[in-house]
């Protein structure tokens, strides 16, 4: 089975209508079926909630229903320790990039998953010897191919 890491903004496009959002949906339904795995870090709830918060788009009770789903998709949740961490924090020094995302690509390189993301300014900032590890969303085909 296929391990994909996403990152909160391919997440949040499962409740917000953004761009890329009907790939990211593909990914949740393909996630579903049973057709991949997909791994996350344990922040990554923190991270959607707040966006969703920021949105201005959910009240209370809706924050809390979104909270609801996000725990019962059956994410496989790795928390952050040993080698991740340290891929995690040499990336984030590096690449001058947020600890954040790079717990994203922390994982891929030592799961063997590959990330995807929305966010162009992750891909920018990679150095072509990392590229191979993250994928922008609108990419998605690639991988039922």
């Amino acid at each position: 089975m296929k391990q994909i890491i996403v990152d909160a903004n391919v997440v949040v496009k499962w409740f917000i209508e953004e761009k890329d959002s009907v790939k990211a949906k593909i990914l949740r339904t393909k996630f579903i079926d049973g057709e991949i795995e997909l791994i996350v870090p344990s922040l990554l709830f923190f991270e959607v909630l707040n966006a969703l918060k920021y949105s201005k788009l959910f009240n209370l009770a809706e924050l809390n229903e979104a909270g609801e789903s996000l725990e019962n998709y059956g994410f496989n949740v790795i928390t952050i320790k040993k080698e991740i961490r340290e891929q995690m924090i040499k990336i984030a020094i590096e690449h001058d990039m947020s600890i954040y995302d790079a717990s994203y690509l922390g994982l891929s390189i030592t799961m063997g998953g590959i990330f995807y993301t929305a966010d162009d300014k992750i891909i920018k900032k990679l150095p072509k010897r990392l590229k191979k590890y993250v994928k922008n969303l609108n990419q998605i085909e690639e991988i039922f191919n």
